[in-house]
């Protein structure tokens, strides 16, 4: 709000300059109006001038604008989503929070994706900001083969191990993507080293059939809902496409609440 007022105060400033006289000042909106007109009509520079000295109130007013269209095209959105039911595979999947949480959130993601990694911290907050109202679900959705699905194939393995340990692995990867794209496996075997878990165990694991059947259910969810691209949560019956910023994110959640979800 005070970046819009100082862009006013230079706007309202350079119209008396221009005007000539303080008796201008007395004069109605009407009147002031026009005279903004002509003057940036005739001097253009000075709405550049406008823009370089007030750039982040500018920014800040352009982006409030962006989330309150984008906010009313979500809401044409979930009206739409509420009247179908998501169903999805969710058996043998790790959960955070408990499983009578008003509302569920579950993440198609991918270990590897720099907006996956956003989208993780915003959870994250929400997560932390509304307890035992929220539980999370992680569905692993990689988009290409290599380090990705190596990376999906560890946190379903650990998942049957120890869920604690999937959710260690979990907030590890997405903290450090830098090092899980640039290092690879080398990266992905320190992580494992520090959890208490089976090492031997984890191998088989990772490359069983029950693994492959998990990943594979996880694909064809994402297929069924028309998910092609990674983040995407299904908010209840709510369908999150991207990473939404906190306050959008928050506002799913709470017209999830309204939509309750059938157990």
């Amino acid at each position: 709000m005070k970046g819009r007022f100082r862009v006013l105060a230079f706007m309202l400033a350079a119209a008396l300059c221009w005007a000539g006289t303080p008796s201008h000042a007395a004069e109605s909106n009407e009147a002031l109006t026009r005279q903004l007109q002509e003057i940036f009509r005739t001097h253009p520079e000075l709405v550049l001038d406008v823009l370089r000295n007030n750039s982040e109130a500018v920014l800040d007013i352009a982006q409030q604008g962006a989330n309150v269209r984008r906010k009313s095209a979500l809401e044409r959105q979930w009206k739409q989503d509420a009247t179908v039911e998501k169903e999805m595979k969710l058996e043998n999947r790790p959960m955070r929070g408990p499983a009578s949480a008003p509302v569920r959130i579950v993440a198609f993601s991918d270990f590897t994706c720099h907006f996956c990694q956003q989208a993780a911290a915003t959870v994250e907050a929400i997560l932390k900001e509304y307890g035992s109202n929220v539980s999370l679900v992680f569905k692993n959705l990689p988009l290409s083969e290599g380090i990705g699905v190596t990376a999906a194939q560890y946190f379903v393995a650990l998942s049957m191990q120890d869920e604690d340990a999937a959710w260690s692995f979990y907030k590890e990867l997405f903290q450090n993507r830098d090092k899980l794209v640039s290092e690879g496996d080398d990266y992905i075997k320190t992580v494992v080293d520090t959890l208490k878990i089976d090492k031997r165990r984890l191998e088989k694991d990772r490359r069983s059939k029950k693994v492959a059947e998990i990943l594979k259910e996880d694909q064809e969810d994402a297929q069924k809902l028309g998910i092609d691209g990674t983040p995407c949560f299904v908010v209840n019956n709510l369908m999150v496409r991207g990473a939404l910023p906190l306050d959008l994110f928050k506002y799913a959640v709470d017209t999830a609440k309204t939509m309750p979800l059938k157990k």
